[in-house]
């Protein structure tokens, strides 16, 4: 009697079923129903059915066209979320607060967002914090850490199984968490492990259970938030361990994406910058999560940091983060440059950005999915350091100049 086909997973499939499309790939997502999740999935699947342009994406563009990029309509949502509720009524929130989402688009993915809710589940708030804690409006499990790894990856494997999925990308969308105190129980997996083991809840955050968990299937990851325990140095060793590509963390997509284009200008031009002075407003439950001190901290060492790195000089700089709740998901960001040129006359320059967080930051997240795909596809593993030109601290690599940084992207396309 011959043999039933195994697949590359090494499980073997029953006879006579079917095979999954090569193409079809699964985006796991933690954060499923925030504003930027909803945002993307909305996005993905209206441009799908040819409901809307693909404006934003640099994946569809020319430039990438030969790499063979999985496409969207092939793309499989799942994933975890702490609050409650439905995709359709956080779609229904966004339209209603800023209109970003279009109603009559909604009426026409409402099914496409039903079958989406199918396969999202009860993500983690282990040691998540005051705040993310009151928004999720649930106290944390009180199952063993272990167990909650365990309960999620069963959740990422029954739903590739489900959709017959070989190929799968996770994605953290989660709330901006208070910075965890780093020691050597994060430097090393065997200290990671024997801590989660022990049931030390203190030593671990929301991402970083969500991270371990992709990083134990194999599967990429991307890190979409300035968050600093998801890709610390223990889970890494486990991507590493398990061949599988990662990449953060703190998606560029507003004021410190200007900045990066901006401060470069300055530096090839031998102008010295005295002074750079930021404020951002913003609402939202962003917001609110950043109104929280111990959650601000990360965000503003992540946008904070990349000027000197740039200039190469250190400089004064400030970084001011304010809640104002009737702006929603509208975010403004004024900027103020204080330089010098030649007799050493200084001059200001100042900007003002308007732009919505949601709609900015979604196609990016979709191009990452994709190019993290193809990165899986080709075998590769570790920091996807091609990815640095949409991160405002990429993991693995020292320089933030937009313009380099969007060479290492080009040369990778073209290699």
């Amino acid at each position: 009697m011959a043999r039933s086909k195994q697949s590359r997973t090494g499980r073997q499939r029953p006879k006579g079923q079917r095979q999954p499309p090569k193409d079809r790939v699964g985006v796991w997502v933690f954060g499923a129903r925030g504003g930027l999740a909803t945002t993307m999935l909305v996005g993905c699947r209206a441009i799908a059915r040819g409901l809307a342009q693909p404006r934003g994406l640099l994946t569809e563009t020319p430039r990438f066209a030969p790499l063979g990029l999985v496409p969207l309509g092939d793309l499989v949502f799942g994933g975890h979320e702490v609050r409650s509720g439905t995709l359709l009524e956080s779609a229904l929130e966004i339209y209603e607060h800023t209109g970003t989402i279009r109603y009559p688009l909604l009426q026409e993915l409402t099914d496409d967002l039903a079958s989406i809710d199918r396969s999202v589940r009860p993500g983690t708030l282990v040691n998540a914090g005051r705040t993310i804690l009151k928004l999720a409006g649930s106290e944390p499990s009180g199952a063993p850490l272990r167990s909650e790894i365990e309960r999620l990856s069963a959740d990422i494997r029954a739903f590739m199984k489900r959709e017959r999925l070989e190929r799968c990308v996770c994605v953290n969308l989660t709330s901006t968490e208070p910075v965890l105190k780093l020691t050597r129980t994060h430097a090393k997996l065997a200290a990671l492990d024997k801590a989660i083991d022990a049931d030390r809840r203190s030593a671990v955050r929301p991402s970083t259970v969500y991270a371990y968990v992709a990083a134990r299937l194999g599967l990429p990851f991307i890190h979409f938030t300035p968050s600093n325990a998801a890709l610390i140095p223990a889970v890494c060793e486990l991507f590493d361990a398990n061949g599988a590509p990662f990449m953060g963390s703190d998606g560029k997509t507003g004021e410190t994406l200007v900045k990066s284009a901006l401060a470069p200008m300055f530096k090839y031009r031998n102008l010295q910058v005295l002074s750079w002075q930021g404020y951002n407003i913003l609402g939202d439950r962003d917001g609110v999560v950043l109104a929280d001190v111990e959650n601000k901290q990360a965000k503003v060492q992540s946008k904070d940091a990349l000027l000197s790195a740039i200039l190469g000089y250190p400089l004064h700089t400030h970084v001011g983060i304010d809640y104002v709740p009737s702006l929603n998901d509208l975010k403004t960001a004024w900027d103020f440059i204080h330089f010098q040129g030649f007799l050493d006359y200084k001059m200001s320059m100042q900007f003002t950005w308007q732009g919505c967080d949601a709609i900015l930051a979604a196609p990016v997240v979709l191009d990452m999915v994709r190019l993290a795909d193809l990165a899986r596809r080709r075998g590769e593993s570790g920091p996807m350091r091609h990815l640095s030109c949409f991160f405002k601290r990429p993991l693995g690599v020292d320089e933030h100049d937009l313009h380099l940084q969007w060479h290492l992207l080009t040369d990778y396309v073209s290699r």
